[in-house]
């Protein structure tokens, strides 16, 4: 069976970002593990730090389980990642990517141009950097002193906003439903999400309950309806229902040179 690995800065981001892939790889018979780096405990406007940290690792297994997904905790403290010591994130990523040694990995994009969260930043340069490092021997050799190998990644998906940067579109159609009911298991974020932007909205002078007939008394549709619109304006550039976007990679330039005029010449 082949392995995908999925990382992401905080307990809600992989579904939002890519529970439509998650879904589809799943579907595939792809098994997939979800690497959460960050306990999510700022996520609220009226919660305690406390109280979120045991709330929010149970929400990302209710929602992981709703995928069919498995999931890693690596604990660190929401809003923390930059302050780690310089190589700390990156070195246990390389150690987890040679553990499971995945064909595909998804992660949050280096190279977004809009990312304005710090643990975002941080765990997008540390994965960035671990995916395309992992593979050689000299980098953290001490990980291998107990028969564990290097691992080359084959095909790399980067999330972001930055939809300018990404070159692949995933049809999620028969998988947006998934998708939303994983997200819903993440009750706490999305009350925290929908409220962050109807309090946006207020500063700002719209009134998003007669614009959009949405409220904050039922914040899971606010959110639905938001990650619908999107999946729905990403999906018709490629003619399709749902879609979600990402930055692919899978080889150096040259290699996927070489690899393409292969293909056509198979292909005549």
């Amino acid at each position: 069976m082949q392995k995908a690995l999925v990382i992401a800065p905080h307990p809600d981001d992989a579904e939002f970002f890519a529970g439509g892939l998650i879904s589809k790889l799943i579907s595939e018979n792809i098994s997939v593990t979800i690497l959460i780096a960050t306990d999510g405990c700022c996520g609220s406007f009226t919660e305690s730090k406390e109280s979120l940290i045991g709330l929010r690792k149970e929400e990302a297994k209710r929602a992981a389980a709703i995928l069919g997904a498995e999931v890693i905790f690596l604990g660190y403290h929401d809003y923390e990642l930059d302050q780690l010591a310089p190589g700390q994130l990156r070195e246990q990523l390389v150690g987890i990517i040679r553990k499971q040694k995945p064909e595909i990995v998804v992660t949050i994009d280096p190279f977004a141009r809009n990312e304005a969260h710090p643990d975002h930043r941080a765990l997008a340069w540390a994965s960035g950097d671990a995916i395309n490092h992992a593979g050689l021997p000299l980098i953290y050799p001490h990980q291998l002193e107990d028969g564990t190998t290097p691992h080359f990644i084959c095909e790399k998906y980067y999330y972001s906003e930055d939809f300018g940067i990404q070159n692949k579109i995933v049809d999620i159609t028969p998988f947006m439903d998934k998708k939303l009911e994983a997200m819903k298991a993440h009750d706490s974020q999305v009350r925290f999400l929908v409220e962050d932007f109807f309090r946006q909205a207020s500063i700002a002078g719209i009134d998003l309950k007669n614009m959009f007939n949405l409220s904050l008394d039922y914040p899971f549709l606010a959110l639905a309806y938001a990650l619908t619109t999107q999946a729905e304006q990403v999906g018709r550039k490629a003619g399709v229902k749902y879609a979600e976007s990402y930055r692919y990679t899978r080889f150096h330039a040259f290699i996927e040179n070489l690899l393409e005029n292969e293909e056509s010449n198979n292909h005549h």
